[in-house]
């Protein structure tokens, strides 16, 4: 992790290895690219998939008091002027008088360029909304904003979405979807982007008891974080002081990771009162209140928000999970450096590889069918190109947990080679038995 090697090298080598291997490479790439657009391969948007698909499990499936919405990316610009976001969601920005770049001025120290040491304008507040038009006329009133978090529609459906699924508070609504920043300065890979992916959760409490739900969901956060396999060592909470808390926060805790480039916000934990449906409640006229059907008490429902960045999860987990290591070679005795990424089984992207010990057709005929029954069951990869050693190494890379190889010996005993990731041991297996011995390891 960070700690091993304190310096750029290892996002470098991070950065490689998920361009090298189709992880995450550059948007746009034959024409350039694009700055800070990335694009997730066919590795990455498996790691992606696999987060998402844990987290809506453990928030939402796995919960009676949780609810999922998929809203639209464009809502009404009324709602942005509510939410304060078109006066409130800026970042300070100075310019540089020599080389003009631009950054923010809360995320540099003293008054002079980075870039060229050159002297720096007063600093201004800078909106971060993308702006875009409805229609076919570039005119004001056809103005609309890509959003900026996902949260806003979860205020704005609260009333149809308590009405429908008849739930009764304290209960929550759950999204994962993109959002759109316009960044002054993005960077440090997939850290910063001005297109991301949020899994929020807006929790609709009492009042009374936001103190001891901010702490729950506290707790629920960092649970979360060691099923994704990071280390408690590497978390730390950061109380944002109420000068730099959000407009509509009135506590903030930033739950913050070692990453190579330094330690930085992973998730968010806001209280943002009934901010936002009182907001919402006054500028369209319409009550979003909570009527108690025992009690018969009419409220509006104040929020704890948990928010947690699908890109940054993704980092977090590929940065925890890049190790090198000292590896034995077919030479007796000798070892050479491996790369290896020791993901968590339920989040590796491919879970079984099939790797022939040759190309010879007797062995292909053995290990085609054996592939087509795990592919069944598992994210499975067959791969007979280069040497077995090489192949190993491949697998190594990407934290496949499990390889099995057919080899020549399969033809008599009927049985396969299963190699484990993380130890290099390997056992021998019936091929009969293979299905089910893969199900238990992976469940471990």
């Amino acid at each position: 992790m960070a700690k091993k090697e304190n310096n750029n090298e290892l996002m470098e080598k991070i950065v490689s290895l998920c361009k090298r291997r189709g992880f995450i490479f550059p948007g746009s790439e034959i024409y350039g690219g694009m700055a800070n657009s990335w694009d997730y391969g066919p590795l990455g948007v498996e790691l992606k998939n696999n987060v998402k698909q844990a987290w809506w499990k453990k928030f939402v499936h796995s919960r009676t008091d949780m609810v999922g919405i998929d809203a639209a990316l464009i809502m009404n610009p009324k709602v942005w002027e509510a939410s304060g976001h078109l006066k409130n969601f800026t970042d300070p920005l100075v310019e540089c008088k020599k080389c003009h770049e631009r950054f923010r001025a809360d995320k540099i120290s003293g008054d002079k360029c980075p870039a060229c040491g050159g002297e720096l304008t007063t600093a201004k507040q800078f909106n971060l909304m993308f702006k875009t038009f409805i229609g076919p006329a570039e005119e004001s009133a056809n103005i609309a904003y890509f959003r900026p978090e996902t949260a806003q529609a979860m205020f704005v459906d609260f009333k149809q979405v308590a009405e429908t699924s008849r739930k009764r508070v304290p209960f929550g609504i759950a999204q994962i979807g993109k959002a759109f920043r316009n960044e002054i300065t993005p960077g440090n890979f997939i850290f910063r982007t001005r297109e991301f992916e949020q899994m929020e959760i807006e929790y609709f409490i009492r009042e009374k008891d936001w103190k001891k739900t901010f702490e729950y969901w506290h707790e629920e956060m960092y649970e979360w974080m060691g099923e994704l396999g990071l280390a408690k060592k590497h978390l730390h909470d950061l109380e944002v002081p109420e000068k730099e808390r959000a407009h509509y926060s009135k506590r903030t805790i930033d739950i913050e990771y070692d990453f190579p480039f330094g330690t930085d916000e992973l998730y968010g934990l806001a209280y943002r009162t009934d901010f936002d449906l009182a907001n919402h409640a006054k500028a369209s006229g319409q009550s979003l209140e909570y009527l108690d059907p025992e009690t018969q008490e009419k409220f509006i429902p104040h929020v704890i928000e948990p928010t947690f960045g699908v890109d940054r999860s993704v980092l977090a987990v590929l940065c925890e999970s890049y190790a090198e290591e000292e590896a034995p070679t077919a030479e007796k005795g000798e070892t050479e450096k491996r790369v290896v990424l020791k993901f968590s089984k339920w989040l590796a992207p491919i879970k079984v590889a099939i790797l022939p010990l040759s190309k010879k057709e007797e062995l292909a005929k053995v290990a085609r069918p054996i592939y087509e029954d795990l592919v069944k069951n598992f994210a499975c990869e067959y791969d007979e190109t280069q040497s077995i050693g090489k192949r190993y190494r491949r697998q190594d890379e990407i934290g496949t947990p499990y390889c099995v190889t057919v080899d020549f010996e399969t033809l008599e005993d009927k049985a396969v080679t299963v190699r484990d990731r993380d130890t290099m041991k390997q056992e021998r297996i019936a091929v009969s038995d293979l299905i089910n011995y893969l199900k238990k390891k992976l469940e471990e």
